[in-house]
């Protein structure tokens, strides 16, 4: 599923291509038909990125909600769109640009309050100017749960996901399972901080980057990681290969049905 610097970078470039055009919407899929038809011929006001949640505002006051969920992707480019090949379940164009949805786990139109109810529900959004953190602490702060459970909790922090938990806790020096009440609020200040950082990093490449200077491949003579998501990582998906840091091997266990990477030398249980 993507994180949530991707739903950003998707909100920055359909605002690029799109914001102010009248647009015309179909579902060639049919599954979303009767929403498209409420949109065609509307202009795009805007977007917007919250969490892993993508909004398009139009000036109908209506608003287009997507959830990739863990199949849904875009595309998109420049003149008449295509053909539709497959399951499209949202094509989208102006007289520049065109783009296509296939696959998302919600597409849906919400009005005002409905848009604001999906905000409320959401926690502290770290890439969002308006974001506070104090709420997202004082869940996490009298919580026994473990600190990676709480942190991939959307309702809690909104966007995060394993690769940026998981190695915001590796750089934090912070065992995945110590529980939420035993981090300081100094300690989730620079947590915090520190997935901001990170997630803003990762918006301005494209690519989880998560590694000091001094632990680049270069820096350390090491060959570059090979993984399909790309980017240079501490600990996610190393297990049982040596630390950047100190060399003990990374170690992996299940967590709320999700796998969690850490070193035991460097994030001491």
């Amino acid at each position: 599923m993507p994180e949530g610097h991707t739903i950003h970078r998707l909100a920055a470039r359909h605002r690029a291509l799109f914001a102010g055009d009248k647009v015309l919407v179909d579902s060639p899929q049919g599954r979303f038909a009767e929403g498209a038809a409420l949109l065609s011929g509307t202009v795009l006001d805007d977007t917007e990125a919250y969490g892993k949640h993508l909004l398009h505002h139009y000036a109908n006051g209506v608003s287009l909600h997507v959830h990739l969920g863990l199949y849904g992707r875009f595309a998109d480019g420049d003149g008449e769109p295509p053909a539709p090949v497959g399951q499209i379940r949202l094509r989208l164009s102006s007289d520049r640009h065109w783009l296509e949805l296939r696959g998302p786990t919600a597409c849906e139109l919400l009005n005002p309050p409905e848009v604001d109810a999906l905000r409320h529900r959401l926690g502290a959004d770290p890439l969002r100017a308006d974001a506070d953190p104090d709420p997202a602490y004082a869940r996490i702060g009298r919580s026994p749960t473990p600190l990676a459970a709480l942190l991939l909790d959307q309702t809690i922090v909104a966007g995060t996901g394993l690769i940026f938990v998981t190695e915001a806790l590796f750089r934090a020096g912070t065992h995945p399972r110590t529980p939420g009440r035993q981090l300081s609020r100094t300690g989730w200040a620079a947590l915090w901080t520190d997935l901001g950082a990170l997630m803003r990093t990762a918006v301005g490449t494209g690519r989880i980057d998560t590694v000091h200077d001094r632990h680049l491949p270069e820096a350390m003579g090491r060959p570059p990681r090979v993984d399909r998501h790309g980017g240079e990582v501490y600990v996610y998906r190393r297990a049982g290969q040596p630390c950047h840091v100190c060399g003990t091997p990374v170690r992996q266990a299940e967590l709320v049905g999700r796998n969690l990477y850490w070193c035991p030398t460097c994030q001491p249980g």
